[in-house]
C-alpha cells in the first residue's frame, strides 16, 4: 500500500502513557510508567533501554478500527505511523491532528482512532529515536506532510505526558525561529538545523508533565553520596526508608521537616549535575563532537520511581485558582480541583532508577536550574528556572501564542502540570479544564473510585470536550 499524501491541517497529539485502567507504557527519561514495577536502568527517551507500548498506546494490542474511520500506512522523513481519516469526511476534517511520543510508538493511540471518529485528519507517526534535538526533526517532516494531505487547512499540536516536551519544543522554534532557545538563558543551545519548522495553528496539551527536563529533577534521589557508587546512601534522605516516612502499603506520610530537607538536597544535586555535565562538555574542547557516556544514579523519571509527591497525594493535591471540572455525566462546575490518585507506594533504588545517557544529551534533555528556594507543596512547585531548558513545557508555552487548550487528569499525579503551564502561557486564546478521575493515559482510574463506574467513561468525556473546543467557530 502506498503512502498517503497528507494535508493543510494538522492537529499534533503528542501521547503519553497509559496508567491505572489502561494498558501502561514502558518509559524511560520522559516521565512514563514501567508496567513491570521495577525501574530498570534506562536511557534518556529514544535511546537503548526505550520501552514500547503495550496494549492501546502502541501498535501491539490495539482496539480493532472503528468502521466509520480509514487508516493507511505514512513514512514521513524518517518517521512512520498511519494517516486516520474519517470515512466520510465532513467539515471538521479540514483540522489535521498529529500524534507523535517522545520515546514510544504512538502509532495506534487512542487520540489516532477517537479524534478521527469525531470527524478530524489525524497522523500518528513514531520517531526515529534518539533526543530532543534528533526527533524534532521528525516532527518537522510529519507536520509538513500533514500539510500535504488533500483538505487539510489548520495545524493543532496535542501534547501528552513527556510529549508535550517535543510538542512545545517544536512550536517555540517554529514561531519564534532558533533564537529562543540560544538566549544566555538557555543551559545549552539548540542547534541550527533545526530552524524553519512550519508553524502550528493551536496546540492542545493533556495531561502534559512540566517536560522531560523537570521530570528528571523531580526524580532525582539526593540519597546518592557518590556519583561512582550507588551503593552509598545518606540514609537521612532515604525516601524509601520506613523511618522517613515511607509506607508500602499506603500513603507516605513525610514530615514538613523531611520533606524540606529533601527537597533542599534534590535541589542542591540537581545543580551539582548540570555543572559537572558542563565541565565534562568544556573538557573535550569546542570543535569536538563527542559526547561521553554518563550513568547518573537515582534520576530516572520512569513512572514514580524517585519521586517523592506520589507517595505522599498531601503535595500536589489540588489547584491553586478554581477552574472546570468535567464530571462523568458531562456536567462541569467551576472550583478548587483536586486529586483523586492514590499513593504509588513503591520502592525504587539509584540502581534501578539510573539513567543511562551521555553528557551532552543530559544538558539538553535531562536539565533544568533551579534556586535554593527549589520545592513544592500541596498546589504549587517554586524555585525552578523554567526557561533554562527547551525541555521544559511552562518556558516553552511563554512564547507560544496560538490558540491553547490544557487539560489535566485528576487520576494521575502529572495533572497539576496544566495549570503551571496554563498560567506560563503567552496565548491569548487559552482555556484550562479537568477531567475527574481520569488517569494519566485518559481512561478511568479504578483503583481511585469510592464506587464502582464513578468516573464513568473518561475517554469519551475527555475527547468529547476537547472536539468541542476544536470546532469552536472562528478558532480556526
Amino acid at each position: 500500500m502506498q503512502p498517503v499524501r497528507l494535508s493543510r491541517s494538522i492537529v499534533v497529539v503528542a501521547a503519553l502513557s497509559l496508567l491505572c485502567s489502561r494498558p501502561l507504557l514502558t518509559q524511560d527519561s520522559t516521565g512514563g510508567s514501567d508496567p513491570t514495577g521495577r525501574g530498570q536502568v534506562g536511557q534518556g527517551a529514544g535511546g537503548p533501554g526505550r520501552g514500547g507500548p503495550v496494549g492501546q498506546g502502541g501498535t501491539g494490542g490495539a482496539a480493532p478500527l472503528d468502521p466509520s474511520v480509514k487508516r493507511t500506512p505514512v513514512q514521513a522523513g524518517k518517521a512512520t505511523g498511519f494517516l486516520y481519516q474519517p470515512a466520510a469526511p465532513g467539515e471538521k476534517a479540514r483540522i489535521g491532528v498529529f500524534v507523535m511520543h517522545f520515546g514510544s510508538d504512538y502509532s495506534n493511540f487512542s487520540a489516532c482512532s477517537e479524534l478521527s471518529r469525531r470527524g478530524y485528519t489525524v497522523l500518528c507517526t513514531k520517531n526515529s529515536g534518539g533526543g530532543l534535538n534528533d526527533i524534532l526533526p521528525d516532527a518537522r517532516s510529519s507536520v509538513e506532510y500533514l500539510r500535504s494531505v488533500d483538505g487539510v487547512r489548520k495545524v493543532v499540536l496535542w501534547g501528552h505526558s513527556g510529549g508535550a516536551t517535543l510538542m512545545t519544543a517544536y512550536q517555540l522554534m517554529a514561531e519564534n525561529g532558533v533564537k529562543a532557545c540560544q538566549g544566555p538563558e538557555k543551559i545549552t543551545k539548540c542547534p541550527e538545523s533545526l530552524a524553519g519548522m512550519p508553524v502550528a495553528d493551536g496546540m492542545i496539551l493533556a495531561d502534559a508533565n512540566w517536560g522531560n527536563a523537570v521530570m528528571t529533577l523531580l526524580s532525582i534521589d539526593p540519597a546518592v553520596i557518590d556519583e561512582g557508587d550507588p551503593a552509598k546512601l545518606d540514609e537521612d534522605l532515604n525516601l524509601f526508608s520506613r523511618k522517613n516516612g515511607f509506607n508500602a502499603g499506603g500513603n507516605s506520610n513525610y514530615s514538613p521537616e523531611f520533606i524540606k530537607k529533601w527537597q533542599s538536597a534534590v535541589g542542591r544535586r540537581n545543580n551539582a549535575l548540570i555543572k559537572s555535565m558542563l565541565e565534562k562538555v568544556a573538557a573535550l574542547g569546542p570543535r569536538s563532537t563527542d559526547d561521553p557516556r554518563v550513568v547518573v544514579y537515582g534520576a530516572n523519571s520512569m513512572g514514580p520511581n524517585n519521586k517523592l509527591f506520589p507517595q505522599d497525594v498531601k503535595l500536589m493535591a489540588h489547584t491553586v485558582k478554581p477552574w472546570p471540572l468535567i464530571h462523568a455525566d458531562g456536567s462541569v462546575t467551576t472550583q478548587i480541583v483536586y486529586s483523586v490518585r492514590v499513593p504509588a507506594g513503591r520502592p525504587s533504588s539509584p540502581q534501578n532508577g539510573a539513567l543511562d545517557t551521555t553528557a551532552r544529551r543530559y544538558l539538553v534533555d535531562n536539565a533544568v536550574r533551579v534556586t535554593g528556594g527549589f520545592g513544592y507543596d500541596e498546589n504549587s512547585m517554586y524555585g525552578v528556572e523554567w526557561a533554562s531548558s527547551y525541555a521544559s513545557a511552562p518556558g516553552n508555552v511563554e512564547q507560544i501564542r496560538v490558540p491553547s487548550l490544557f487539560m489535566g487528569m485528576t487520576g494521575g499525579y502529572e495533572y497539576l502540570a496544566a495549570e503551571t503551564i496554563y498560567e506560563h502561557s503567552a496565548a491569548r486564546d487559552k482555556s484550562l479544564a479537568f477531567v475527574e478521575g481520569a488517569s494519566h493515559g485518559y481512561g478511568a482510574c479504578r483503583q481511585c473510585e469510592t464506587t464502582p463506574g464513578q468516573f464513568g467513561d473518561t475517554i469519551r468525556t475527555l475527547y468529547d470536550y476537547a472536539d468541542r473546543w476544536l470546532s469552536q467557530k472562528r478558532r480556526f
